[in-house]
């Protein structure tokens, strides 16, 4: 089973200093290689990886516990806008669907209510070749 395949991955960003920091996202396989996810421009691990593209992804469960029988593969990711990022959200609107919308909607009326723009964008990983 490819990582794009799982419910949930743990996705470990890497500080300036180089400590670990992990957290659970949801994922879809954008083929040839590619998964990805959408969060916030602001988030900490949008922020680590514009500075620091290398990621490490493992299933997991909803709370980033790793499942057991899966192996951790490397990845250099980038931030998507525009048309790339649209796309990433259409597939993970496809894989997720309702809880998907729910969160959006609780999401623009928290912005709403702070009175925030939308800053959601896409983050798009290359699969190391080693780690297929």
């Amino acid at each position: 089973m490819s990582v794009g395949e799982n419910k949930y991955v743990a996705l470990t960003t890497f500080t300036k200093d180089g400590r670990r920091k992990n957290c659970p996202v949801w994922i879809v396989d954008l083929g040839e290689g590619q998964v990805g996810f959408t969060t916030e421009s602001t988030s900490w691990k949008a922020k680590r990886i514009m500075n620091t593209p290398a990621v490490e992804l493992i299933a997991s469960n909803s709370r980033g516990e790793p499942l057991e029988g899966h192996d951790m593969v490397q990845g250099t990711a980038r931030i998507a806008h525009g048309d790339e990022y649209r796309s990433v959200e259409k597939e993970v609107k496809k894989k997720y669907g309702i809880q998907f919308m729910l969160i959006v909607g609780f999401g623009r009326l928290t912005r709403f209510l702070r009175r925030k723009e939308n800053s959601s964008c896409g983050v798009v990983i290359t699969i190391d070749a080693v780690s297929y």
